[in-house]
């Protein structure tokens, strides 16, 4: 008897293996930033279709030109199958169903992010989508993050003086190469087709940065000051400074487990012709009594940006202070 009681569990058991191996989940696919939006062609050149272009596709802000937040492919339904379910982040929207927003992990592929929303009506469907676009968004951009993060970590560039001097870690690709370093100062950059991409990294006290209204006003002094001083431009005399035409946006978020400013905006080398993007983050380090900053910008013109921003904030959010 015991022995019959033996054979049944090592049946069961290899038909358990056998079984999870049979629903062992694909490698995600696609291009960062890209967004798969399975949706009907008769609903995406109409009003659901313009919403979720103008509210999860707006324009990322702090660009010289519009770029949309995501880049997204569109796929009626019937073709939602095979290797079109892999890719990493999907909107998939349903006509005819109760109104909701149904937020799914590794459902076809994995890692894998999927936002289900429906609605009878379209206009029940747009509302899902305007009431849930800020979690929406967060989501999928959070999952790019990683992969970004991901891809990073196969190559790796070292430089151990930065967390000698100002006491932290980041995760930066080693195609970067330190251009400027001076005490607590590094600007590291890496060449592209069309320019130039750098990096900022450098602490000042708690007291340079108010709370409140003010604190915009004192980051745009702050970074002039360290682009008169560290970032001269071609010619004689020029430097980097904030463009005044772009007004500034800042936001806050979490970076280290710690209150920190995102400034997005425009930079210009005074009396020259050069200008581009900037993304700025001043992480509040308290034990410390200190700010670190971190600044991403970039010289490109004639090309999209958002890309190489994006590689900015991944970079930045894999900061950790010792």
């Amino acid at each position: 008897m015991n022995r019959i009681l033996v054979l049944a569990i090592s049946v069961l058991t290899l038909l358990g293996c056998q079984s999870n191996n049979t629903v062992s989940l694909s490698p995600s696919s696609g291009n960062i930033n890209n967004l798969s939006v399975v949706v009907d062609n008769d609903l995406w050149e109409g009003s659901v279709g313009e919403s979720i272009r103008n509210v999860i596709g707006a324009p990322l802000y702090g660009l010289p030109q519009d770029e949309p937040m995501f880049t997204m492919r569109q796929m009626p339904t019937v073709v939602f199958s095979d290797f079109a379910r892999r890719n990493r982040t999907v909107l998939k929207i349903e006509k005819g169903k109760e109104a909701d927003t149904k937020f799914y992990e590794n459902t076809y592929a994995k890692p894998q992010k999927m936002v289900i929303v429906s609605g009878q009506t379209n206009q029940e469907i747009i509302k899902q989508i305007e009431e849930n676009a800020d979690k929406i968004i967060s989501i999928f951009k959070s999952e790019e993050i990683k992969e970004k993060q991901r891809r990073i970590s196969k190559s790796l560039g070292q430089n151990n003086n930065i967390e000698s001097a100002l006491g932290l870690t980041i995760d930066f690709p080693s195609a970067y190469r330190v251009a400027n370093e001076n005490d607590k100062f590094f600007w590291l950059r890496r060449d592209i087709k069309t320019g130039t991409m750098n990096i900022l990294l450098y602490e000042v006290p708690l007291d340079k940065i108010n709370n409140g209204d003010e604190a915009i006003n004192d980051v745009i002094t702050m970074r002039d000051s360290i682009g008169k001083t560290y970032i001269p431009g071609p010619l004689e005399g020029t430097y980097m400074i904030t463009e005044e035409a772009y007004t500034p946006f800042l936001s806050k978020t979490i970076i280290d487990n710690k209150p920190t400013y995102e400034t997005r905006s425009t930079w210009e080398v005074k009396d020259a012709y050069m200008a581009g993007p900037f993304l700025n983050y001043a992480i509040k380090d308290e034990i410390n009594k200190r700010y670190i900053i971190f600044e991403g910008f970039t010289f490109a013109p004639s090309v999209e940006k958002r890309d190489y921003m994006f590689e900015f904030e991944a970079i930045a959010k894999s900061l950790k202070i010792k």
